[in-house]
């Protein structure tokens, strides 16, 4: 009987990538099958996120509970991965010591090397350093398991925001060679892959070596992957806005492939919060880009991400949030109350706005985006949507879903088997987030 494996997936998209790496090189170096059960697995691995508070807590309340299956099943192992992993380290082992193995975002590819040498020393293993890009030359070959496919096309983060534990745990930006990223998005079209999703902590920031000596930027990765044939659709995530350069923005007006959405994180409309921050642009500057998309693609929908109760943060610095949030007219977006990261810089800044204070703010600001979302979603009413075909309905026997452009589930009704497919559909109405519409 094959020994089977269970991976927990925290946080990001980045973190799905790599999860979904993870299973694939146990399976062609371990020969260890997936399982969605942990009580049938021989190896579980968490693979966490440290973006959040409390983080770390969710890990060890977790791994609680594997002690316990450990217990009955004495012969399974446990791997600790991701950014808590390479934040936390030893301390793992230290708190619990039935943990066989830690491993960093960095070293995901030496997960069965280390679970191998567990097995030969008796020892847990702890390997959370930064071999740059070692990580993609020492992976399987990419498969496809969904016509949208996920890309990693750089690792890390050097912007180095104050609130922001990313770079500490997983390096400063490096980014693959070019020819390594397309090689990957043709194997995966051979596959059946036909939507591309660009992954990176500052995907926009990406700098890839050529084959020629030269580097080539974001828009130009963009240019390249447009000229493949079986690749329909291309979305990227997540941006910075420094990184938003004119060469990228007329990418959004030149290049239909290119979804007309966009995440780009703005974290507060307050200039001195923003320089609190160490976000290195203004208000100003933000609004400028926002400006010269919508004039490039005047349809575009645009998401950000919010942070309330930042350090210091006063009603004026909120009143300017609210005020921005308002006037950019943003599509349903993504907004936290602030948490305080250990070892980042603004963990140290005074924090005196309570608790209560910062949950009104939450809601104010989610309010106000429920009603822009809304807004957004009514004016797709009639118009004609690009949409790739993800699955049939189970609750409503002939209806298929998929997904538009900016995100939207869209259903229809439609006999034939449109499964994996891109259709232009035309929305004909709402039903909460959901758009109705026909195939045409």
């Amino acid at each position: 009987m094959s020994k089977k494996v269970f991976v927990k997936s925290f946080g990001c998209q980045m973190n799905e990538y790599d999860s979904e790496k993870i299973e694939d090189i146990l399976g062609s170096k371990n020969n260890l099958s997936q399982t969605d059960t942990p009580e049938d697995a021989d190896l579980i691995v968490l693979n966490t996120c440290s973006v959040r508070e409390k983080a770390e807590i969710k890990l060890f309340s977790d791994l609680g509970r594997y002690r316990k299956l450990k217990e009955t099943r004495p012969h399974m192992q446990i791997a600790v991965g991701g950014c808590v992993a390479s934040q936390e380290g030893k301390e793992i082992i230290k708190r619990a010591p039935f943990v066989d193995a830690v491993f960093g975002p960095q070293t995901l590819h030496r997960l069965p090397e280390l679970i191998n040498l567990r097995e030969v020393t008796g020892k847990p293993q702890i390997d959370i350093s930064f071999p740059e890009i070692e990580k993609f030359d020492n992976l399987p070959t990419s498969k496809s398991k969904h016509p949208s496919a996920m890309v990693s096309i750089m690792e890390g983060c050097s912007k180095y925001c104050s609130f922001c534990v990313v770079p500490y745990t997983r390096g400063e930006e490096i980014s693959r060679p070019l020819d390594d990223i397309i090689t990957e998005i043709i194997q995966l079209t051979l596959q059946g892959a036909s939507e591309i999703i660009l992954l990176g902590q500052n995907v926009n920031g990406y700098r890839g070596a050529m084959s020629n000596g030269k580097i080539a930027n974001f828009a130009s990765l963009i240019e390249y992957i447009s000229e493949i044939e079986e690749v329909k659709r291309i979305r990227f995530t997540t941006s910075h806005p420094n990184e938003m350069n004119d060469h990228l923005i007329d990418c959004f007006g030149n290049i239909k492939k290119l979804a007309n959405h966009l995440h780009l994180p703005i974290q507060s409309g307050s200039d001195r919060v923003l320089m609190a921050m160490k976000r290195n642009y203004t208000t100003l500057e933000y609004k400028s880009i926002i400006k010269k998309l919508r004039r490039k693609l005047p349809n575009i929908s645009l998401t950000t991400d919010i942070i309330i109760g930042f350090p210091t943060e006063t009603t004026n610095d909120f009143d300017l949030t609210k005020k921005l949030f308002a006037e950019l007219e943003f599509d349903y977006s993504f907004s936290f109350i602030y948490s305080k990261r250990p070892g980042t810089p603004a963990a140290y800044l005074k924090d005196d706005t309570i608790d209560e204070i910062k949950l009104e703010r939450l809601h104010e600001i989610q309010s106000l985006n429920i009603k822009q979302g809304e807004a957004y979603t009514k004016k797709m009413i009639g118009t004609t949507q690009r949409v790739l075909i993800d699955h049939f309905s189970k609750k409503k026997p002939g209806i298929l879903l998929g997904k538009t452009d900016n995100n939207r589930i869209i259903e229809f009704k439609q006999s034939k088997d449109l499964l994996n497919k891109f259709v232009n559909v035309k929305v004909t109405k709402i039903l909460g987030k959901t758009l109705v519409g026909e195939l045409i």
